[in-house]
C-alpha cells in the first residue's frame, strides 16, 4: 500500500505511547489522518511488533514508530531525545499500559511493580521529557489515559487500580503546577473495552495463596470469561470511542480542557467525578494558592 501524504506539512506533533494495538493504534491512524505529524512507540518493532511498525508507517508519510521501553529510564530519555530533535512536541499521550486481573493478596510484589513501572512510572518518565519543552513554548497538551478503576475499584482489579489511582494523583497535581505556563493536562478514563489489554494479563505468582482461597479462587477466570464474551459481542462499546475523545481533546482550546473525561461503559464514575471535582479543586482556595496556580477544571 502507498504511503499517503498530507496536502500541507504537519502543523503540530503528537507523541503516542503503546501503539501496537487497541486505542494507541488507533489514535495513529486518526491523528496522521488530521494533518497531525504522529510519532509512535511500542516494543519490540524488529520482532513481533514488526509488521504493526510497517502497517502504521505504510498508512501515512506523517507517521513514524520507534521501539521505546517504556520501563527503562534510558531507553524512554534517548527515545524522546531523539523525537525532539526531529519534531518539538505539542501533545503527548501517555497510552501504554498493563493490565492483571486475579485476587490482589496473590499478586506477587515483583508483579506489582511490573504495573507500577509502566502505568504510573512510564507515563512520568514520557511526561518528564516533553514538559521542559512545553513551558519553554507556553503551550501543550499532555492526554493520559487513565480508567474508570482510576477513580474507584472492584475485587480482583486491586494493582491495576492502584497504579490508576497513582496516575490521577500525580496529573491532578501536576495539572495544577503547569497550567500557568499554557500547558494542560487531562485524564481519560475509559471503562471496560475490546482491546487486548485483559489478555495480556499474567497469572497471579503466589499459587499457595490461591489455594488457600478454594473456590473462590475460580472466580477471577469466569469473571474474566464473561468479560471477554461481552466486550467482544455486538453491544460491546467501541474502541474508537477512546480515540475520538483524544482527538476532541487535542481540539479543545488550551485551557478549557477538562480534568478528566469518562468513555465508555462509565460504572458510576461521572457522577463520582461530577460530585467530587469541586471538592478536589477547592484545595487551591483552602491553601491559599488559588491566586498563583491554576487548573481547576474547565
Amino acid at each position: 500500500q502507498e504511503r499517503e501524504s498530507t496536502m500541507s506539512e504537519p502543523t503540530k506533533t503528537v507523541v503516542i505511547t503503546g501503539t501496537s494495538s487497541g486505542f494507541g493504534e488507533g489514535a495513529v491512524r486518526d491523528f496522521a489522518d488530521r494533518g497531525y505529524r504522529v510519532w509512535g512507540t511500542m516494543r519490540d518493532v524488529n520482532g513481533r511488533n514488526a509488521t504493526q511498525k510497517a502497517a502504521l508507517e505504510a498508512h501515512s508519510t506523517n507517521i513514524s514508530i520507534i521501539d521505546m521501553d517504556m520501563n527503562s529510564d534510558d531507553a524512554v530519555t534517548s527515545g524522546f531525545a531523539d523525537i525532539i530533535a526531529a519534531d518539538p512536541v505539542d501533545i503527548l499521550i501517555n497510552n501504554a499500559g498493563i493490565m492483571d486481573i486475579g485476587l490482589t493478596e496473590a499478586f506477587s510484589l515483583q508483579q506489582s511493580r511490573d504495573l507500577m513501572e509502566t502505568n504510573y512510572f512510564g507515563a512520568i518518565r514520557a511526561t518528564q521529557a516533553v514538559l521542559p519543552g512545553m513551558r519553554e513554548a507556553g503551550s501543550g497538551l499532555i492526554i493520559n489515559c487513565s480508567s474508570s478503576l482510576g477513580r474507584m475499584t472492584g475485587p480482583f482489579f486491586g494493582t491495576y487500580a492502584a497504579t490508576k489511582h497513582a496516575l490521577e494523583a500525580y496529573m491532578q497535581a501536576l495539572r495544577y503546577e503547569v497550567s500557568g505556563f499554557g500547558v494542560d493536562i487531562t485524564l481519560v478514563e475509559p471503562g471496560p473495552f475490546g482491546t487486548n489489554l485483559i489478555n495480556i494479563g499474567r497469572p497471579a505468582a503466589r499459587k499457595k495463596i490461591i489455594a488457600e482461597y478454594g473456590e473462590l479462587a475460580n472466580v477471577p477466570d469466569a469473571m474474566l470469561s464473561v468479560f471477554s464474551e461481552m466486550l467482544n459481542g455486538p453491544e460491546s462499546p467501541d474502541p474508537q470511542l477512546v480515540v475520538d475523545l483524544y482527538c476532541s481533546l487535542a481540539d479543545m482550546p488550551a485551557g478549557q480542557r477538562p480534568t478528566r473525561s469518562v468513555v465508555g461503559m462509565t460504572w458510576g464514575v461521572s457522577e463520582i467525578n461530577h460530585k467530587t471535582q469541586p471538592i478536589q479543586d477547592a484545595i487551591l482556595k483552602d491553601l491559599q494558592l488559588d491566586t498563583v496556580l491554576g487548573g481547576s477544571d474547565a
